[in-house]
């Protein structure tokens, strides 16, 4: 429908959000109905004198509420009140688990134009991507791996890289390779809540090493090597979940010379290590030999995608890993692993790790700026904050008032390995919610904290 046009409010809100008003307003007294073609946005934009950004920011919300659906080279379509397949893909979107440590979600309009058109391209061999294929991914797709786990200086040959269906299918792959049940596995005391869950089906004795703000302390591993006989080392090492340490580069080199001594394996999980513009370098170009490092794609491109760039310490060791992987799950996606190729490769992967780059940093600024009374620990390109909840304030408490607020928390009940878990939780500022919706719910954070009662 071209000749449509919305009524802009002269009330002050933001014109991107009376433009998506005005199209539900459209909808509900019929001067939009089904399938109706919304005008081209730079037409629109001129028609009303407003920005071509506007407009686009105005569609793009209209597509977050379900209104309309947009299709590359085509033009916006209204969804209106007939049912459809739209529709009930979009009600995916309430199926979120907002407990998950997420990603941003990408909402500029070129950007997603950019990711659809590569799902566009990948669909036109969508037969071949329904057969079985490689259980570690195909010769192109460890190609695109390569590129990607360059970003972190890491340039092993081809024979030696697995794609992987997700970090955590690939550590349960790992520890199935290197332990049997009773055996035990070492790891910071304070740790990604899977590994616990993957150690504990796996009948493996999980132990936590202390340290600092620098990461474990190689003084303490190489005692716990001594008195535990353990069969691997699982480390976070970048932007840690959930305490947002990074381990300094001084002590990725001691760690490394600690294993080194005593040959212990490393499951060095880098979910994070693509996202700081300058991270440290992974522990993998200290001790190649005895790492086995997870680059997933879940934080730094879209959890959605359950793949992982996998480097095994050797060629048998990849060999061993694409067993375990058959066993656990026969292969990753290939429709997956195509897109994930072919967003590497056109630049798009590393378009959209620069958009959660920089929304990551306006977020925690936010949450800075909303627990400045509190203790806390924070990154500024981490998703989330590690909130030690001030005395007389139950982590219990607040997880109960914050429900439904749009920001997850976990209580550090779920990370805490040896010990008595300490009154502090994981705030997560990523996924779907918005600046504003986080500000909000931050606030309300910050008030509970306050007026416990």
């Amino acid at each position: 429908m071209r000749d449509w046009t919305p009524t802009l409010r002269p009330d002050g809100a933001a014109r991107y959000l009376q433009l998506a008003d005005s199209i539900a307003d459209g909808i509900s007294d019929g001067a939009l109905n089904h399938g109706d073609r919304l005008p081209p946005q730079r037409k629109l934009a001129d028609r009303l004198g407003i920005d071509f950004t506007t407009v686009s920011r105005g569609y793009a919300e209209a597509q977050k509420r379900g209104l309309v659906y947009s299709r590359v080279g085509r033009g916006t379509f209204v969804i209106g009140t007939k049912p459809s397949d739209h529709q009930r893909e979009l009600r995916r979107h309430s199926d979120v688990d907002l407990t998950m440590n997420l990603p941003p979600e990408p909402q500029d309009p070129a950007l997603l134009a950019k990711m659809e058109a590569g799902l566009q391209t990948v669909s036109a061999n969508l037969i071949d991507l329904l057969r079985y294929q490689s259980s570690t991914g195909g010769q192109v797709d460890k190609e695109a791996a390569s590129t990607w786990l360059s970003l972190r200086g890491l340039v092993p040959s081809l024979d030696r890289i697995a794609v992987t269906p997700g970090a955590h299918p690939t550590i349960l792959a790992i520890l199935m390779i290197l332990a049997k049940p009773g055996d035990t596995v070492l790891c910071e005391d304070v740790t990604y809540a899977g590994v616990r869950g993957i150690c504990a089906r796996l009948g493996l004795q999980l132990v936590g090493l202390t340290g600092d703000a620098e990461g474990i302390d190689p003084n303490g591993l190489d005692a716990a090597i001594r008195s535990h006989r353990p069969k691997a080392l699982y480390l976070n090492p970048t932007l840690n979940n959930p305490t947002t340490r990074t381990m300094s580069l001084s002590r990725r080199q001691a760690v490394a010379d600690v294993i080194k001594a005593h040959r212990l394996p490393l499951i060095e999980d880098d979910a994070y290590g693509f996202i700081p513009p300058h991270p440290p370098a992974p522990l993998a170009s200290f001790a190649p030999d005895l790492v086995w490092h997870i680059g997933g794609l879940a934080k730094c491109i879209g959890a959605g995608l359950r793949l992982a760039y996998t480097v095994a310490p050797d060629s048998h060791a990849a060999r061993d890993l694409a067993h375990q992987i058959k066993l656990i799950s026969v292969m990753p996606s290939p429709l997956m692993m195509a897109l994930a190729t072919r967003w590497v490769t056109d630049g798009t992967a590393d378009s959209i790790r620069r958009f959660i780059r920089q929304e990551t940093l306006a977020r925690q600024a936010i949450a800075a700026q909303a627990l400045a009374p509190f203790r806390f620990e924070a990154d500024p390109q981490a998703f989330n904050v590690w909130l030690h909840l001030p005395d007389g304030v139950s982590r219990a408490h607040v997880i109960g008032r914050m429900a439904g607020t749009g920001i997850g928390l976990m209580p550090s009940d779920a990370f805490t390995v040896t010990g008595t878990p300490t009154e502090s939780i994981r705030v997560c500022l990523g996924g779907q919610i918005e600046q504003t919706q986080l500000r909000d719910a931050m606030g309300l954070l910050t008030y509970i904290m306050s007026n416990p009662i």
